[in-house]
């Protein structure tokens, strides 16, 4: 009865700070932004080569990457396959100093980003496609930078509001994931990017509120049991 109330609560919060941080973005409230809106977008790409090198050598052991689903349970709504692999460097707080071993120039070129609260490979295999879904808070903003990208048409593409973009390697794709969106990758080969959240840019007292309402999120059992799945497998990948 009390988890349930707590939940309710919550989830009344956020929809309330979505409507507040929908009113006060300073890059306004769309589905995609402007790279050139984000200065630090074309400093990360400056690192695209150095952050391949990396995922190159980390390639040979893609089946051995934990599926989304492994470190997060709620995305058994999106996934149920092996097909969304992901290599996790920081999430809302938890940092995973392994992979940021394994990968320090990535770990040094997210570390540029200001606001970051998740970082990831975020892996789709050959045929793999999510299906339509929506984020879980708009106080922060998703980031791509294409690093291994198969095709730049409608064979590998995301949609979201129903406007339809595709990546290109060492370019950038900003947008608010708290749009119904959707993608998919139809090729024979490997899509994959550097996913990143980052907060949203707003005025002083709306970036507090905000601020405190991540906050909140870190203290939930979505992060905490992430964290935990997170940490057991890197002690198996590791050990």
């Amino acid at each position: 009865m009390l988890r349930n109330l707590v939940s309710r609560t919550l989830f009344r919060l956020l929809r309330e700070m979505e409507r507040l941080n929908r009113r006060y973005s300073l890059q306004g409230d769309r589905p995609f932004f402007n790279p050139d809106d984000f200065p630090w977008t074309r400093e990360i790409a400056k690192h695209t080569a150095a952050i391949q090198q990396e995922l190159d050598a980390l390639l040979p052991q893609v089946q051995r990457l934990p599926n989304f689903q492994d470190i997060s349970p709620d995305q058994t709504m999106l996934t149920t396959d092996a097909g969304w692999k992901t290599f996790f460097f920081a999430g809302y707080g938890v940092e995973s100093e392994s992979n940021r071993k394994r990968c320090p120039r990535t770990a040094q070129a997210i570390d540029l980003i200001p606001g970051m609260t998740t970082a990831c490979f975020s892996i789709l295999a050959p045929g793999k496609e999510l299906p339509v879904h929506r984020g879980p808070y708009n106080g922060v903003l998703r980031y791509h930078l294409g690093l291994r990208i198969p095709a730049s048409d409608d064979t590998c593409a995301i949609r979201v509001d129903g406007i339809q973009r595709s990546w290109a390697e060492g370019e950038a794709l900003v947008f608010d994931d708290t749009y119904q969106h959707e993608a998919w990758n139809r090729t024979p080969h490997w899509r994959i990017v550097l996913f990143v959240d980052f907060l949203r840019p707003l005025p002083l007292v709306p970036r507090w509120l905000n601020n405190g309402m991540v906050a909140i999120i870190r203290a939930t059992p979505f992060v905490r049991v992430a964290a935990r799945n997170q940490a057991r497998w890197e002690a198996t990948f590791y050990g």
